[in-house]
């Protein structure tokens, strides 16, 4: 029997083409909309982890300057150095590591190309690890001696070596003659630009080359995955105001960075703006089931006298309602169906335009095309009911 009604409610669907299609449009762009956003949601949220992942996990960006102003003026806050470096790594607990970090922008030789210089420690490499395309990191020993070594991005490499390998190469970065010992592999654009435009050298050998002092313009501070890192800043936030002789009263003259709080943050607010979101679109999933219901109490009156002879030749109530639940149900599947293979053209698309990585859901999918399903039954049932509810005589008599 259902088979039977399956194929009355597609023969149906089939003669009103035109009205079918006008019927489900609202389910199409509602099921599409959601299924869109969602995704789209999903793969952004994915995207600022990676980016906030490629700045490290469980670690802390200590810089000189003031979280909070008051008024303007005044003299620039003042640079770290190796004694505070010293004090974070004696006196707060979860720390695993601390990197002092020093910056100089240079002008290369030959191919006159400007980048950055970051004086680092053998610790930068274990604190946030970034794997090597070629070559090797500095050693403990070669940062003591202050060793002009250096591990280059390959954005430095492209526009420095071409083609070239540029392991066991020698460039000039100002007046200090560096040989290449390592090759980052390639991380891509991130939030704070091109993160593959950078040279790492020993930190002494910034410092007495570059800068000829002992400042340090920055500090990464590794923190122990088993430890909260909003204790350890708060710990942190007083070592240094000691350290930097700040007032009670006065702001901090520094700015501690929590890549994990920046993660969960960003992914937050992703996420509660992809709900709202496909809310949003949510709701033309109803004002296509109005459609739906709308549309089938039109049949039902266009079919009133076909209902009665089929009352009337012995088909109960139940088969009548059975056959228009059906159609309802079958109308907002076609439609389902053709809602997620316009979303996924659309995800495509815009996946492209946002350089975002395209992914299917299987689960999101899935969810959408059930709940067009639901659409029908909900919006379908009245009208199948009124069908059902006709009385045979007042059904064959209505012209």
């Amino acid at each position: 029997m259902l088979g039977t009604t399956v194929l009355l409610a597609a023969r149906s669907i089939r003669r009103h083409a035109l009205r079918s299609f006008l019927t489900v449009l609202g389910i199409v762009i509602g099921v599409a909309a959601v299924v869109t956003m969602v995704t789209l949601g999903d793969a952004t949220s994915a995207s600022v982890q990676k980016q906030i992942g490629n700045l490290g996990t469980n670690l802390l960006h200590v810089h000189p300057g003031q979280a909070t102003r008051r008024g303007g003026g005044g003299p620039p806050p003042a640079s770290f150095d190796p004694d505070d470096v010293v004090a974070i790594e004696r006196q707060v607990s979860g720390v695993t590591d601390v990197a002092p970090q020093a910056t100089s922008a240079v002008f290369y030789e030959g191919n006159n190309w400007s980048t950055s210089i970051f004086g680092m420690n053998a610790t930068y490499f274990v604190i946030q690890p970034w794997p090597l395309q070629a070559g090797r990191v500095f050693t403990p020993a070669e940062e003591s001696a202050g060793k002009a070594v250096c591990v280059i991005g390959s954005t430095v490499s492209k526009n420095l070596f071409k083609e070239l390998d540029p392991i066991g190469r020698r460039f000039r970065a100002g007046p200090v003659s560096c040989e290449v010992i390592g090759l980052f592999t390639t991380k891509g654009q991130g939030q704070f630009g091109d993160q593959d435009d950078l040279v790492i050298m020993p930190i002494k050998t910034v410092a007495r080359r570059f800068l000829s002092t002992r400042d340090i313009k920055a500090l990464l501070v590794g923190v122990d995955p088993a430890y909260d890192t909003e204790q350890v800043t708060a710990s942190l936030t007083g070592l240094l105001r000691e350290q930097r002789h700040v007032e009670a009263r006065e702001d901090d003259d520094f700015l501690i960075i929590d890549t994990r709080q920046i993660s969960e943050t960003l992914s937050g607010t992703t996420a509660a703006l992809t709900r709202i979101v496909a809310a949003v679109a949510a709701i033309s999933l109803v004002v296509g089931g109005i459609g739906i219901m709308n549309v089938m109490l039109v049949a039902v009156t266009e079919r009133t006298r076909e209902i009665g002879i089929r009352l009337a030749i012995g088909a109960v109530a139940r088969e009548v309602l059975l056959q228009f639940l059906v159609e309802a149900v079958t109308l907002s599947c076609l439609g389902g169906l053709a809602s997620l293979l316009l979303a996924q053209v659309a995800i495509a698309g815009l996946s492209r335009l946002m350089s975002l990585d395209w992914s299917f859901n299987p689960a999101i999918n899935a969810l959408a095309f059930g709940f067009s399903g639901i659409i029908g039954i909900v919006f379908g049932f009245v009208p199948a009911r009124r069908a059902a509810g006709l009385n045979p005589i007042d059904a064959l008599r209505h012209e």
